[in-house]
């Protein structure tokens, strides 16, 4: 079964190989994720641009806005992530793997009934992702593109009680259109 459906996604992204005229494209992006400890799964909003080098090798840039709820809703942390991304096709155009690394600006907020003792920050740490996805073109110059990725990323939360099993690491699904520039 597994190599019927690599045989299907290699015909797939033949057929498409020449539909990559495209170098540059922007977008708009949404995403589903949820972080390993967070109250509930969340939703972020971004747009990303994508430089395709050649057929089996592109950059996207990425920037998002997100927060997420640990702790009962103890505290708040949002987040605004600037990502830069090296994108690998080995199905060129269709199937992409995706690795890269994230500047992210966080606030975190703590809740004052709860914790009155601490105050809300601000903090900028750096992770990493890998992922893949598929890039669909839906319209001579539009494509759609969807993808799952990992994001390694450890919050530094001031220590208040039950903090320290919190993690932050977390997984997106995120959609997009993709639309030509050049």
């Amino acid at each position: 079964m597994c190599k019927k459906t690599l045989l299907i996604i290699g015909l797939i992204a033949l057929m498409f190989d020449n539909v990559n005229a495209q170098r540059m494209t922007i977008g708009p992006q949404l995403g589903y994720y949820k972080a390993q400890s967070t109250d509930n799964w969340a939703y972020m909003i971004g747009v990303t641009c994508r430089f395709k080098l050649d057929t089996r090798l592109g950059v996207e840039a990425s920037i998002n806005n997100h927060q997420e709820n640990y702790a009962d809703n103890t505290v708040t942390v949002r987040s605004w992530p600037v990502m830069v991304s090296c994108l690998i096709y080995p199905f060129p155009p269709v199937v992409y793997g995706v690795i890269g690394i994230g500047w992210y600006n966080l606030a975190y907020n703590y809740n004052q009934d709860k914790l009155p003792l601490l105050t809300d920050e601000t903090a900028q740490k750096i992770g990493w992702h890998f992922g893949g996805g598929l890039e669909l073109p839906i319209l001579p110059s539009v494509r759609l593109n969807g993808d799952i990725r990992y994001v390694f990323l450890n919050y530094d939360f001031q220590a208040f009680p039950g903090s320290a099993d919190l993690k932050s690491n977390f997984t997106v699904i995120t959609v997009g259109l993709l639309i030509n520039l050049l």
